[in-house]
């Protein structure tokens, strides 16, 4: 899931992955800690140099995230760029209620939410 949060072009630099869980979901879960250590682990393997946040009882409910600090290479800092810009014009677009379309923007948050509630359903099973 990680991987699929980073840049395409990217080389795996770049990332972020964010869930948003129900407060209740997230004490499920054994609490907002041992989500961002699990989030800490599953970048090791990436080499992701982290940082993670959680917060609960955010207008979400529970918040977690986990982001790629590393310098970016210059080779792939382009892509790394325009993707941040595409997630920022994207945000901008909904925050001034800008009409048509928004721009593309690859990796939602309630998308990571989606695949992370199904992984943890794999593994419970």
């Amino acid at each position: 899931m990680l991987r699929r949060a980073c840049p395409e072009g990217g080389s795996g630099y770049g990332g972020y992955y964010q869930v948003n869980l129900g407060d209740a979901e997230a004490v499920g879960l054994d609490g907002v800690e041992l989500i961002r250590a699990a989030m800490r682990k599953a970048a090791r393997p990436l080499g992701w140099k982290v940082t993670t946040i959680g917060w609960i009882g955010t207008r979400h409910g529970t918040t977690a995230a986990v982001q790629d600090t590393r310098e970016v290479p210059e080779t792939y800092r382009a892509a790394v760029e325009k993707a941040m810009n595409d997630k920022l014009r994207a945000a901008l677009h909904k925050v001034w209620g800008e009409p048509g379309p928004a721009p593309v923007q690859g990796g939602s948050v309630p998308l990571m939410t989606q695949e992370f509630r199904a992984a943890v359903a794999q593994t419970s099973t």
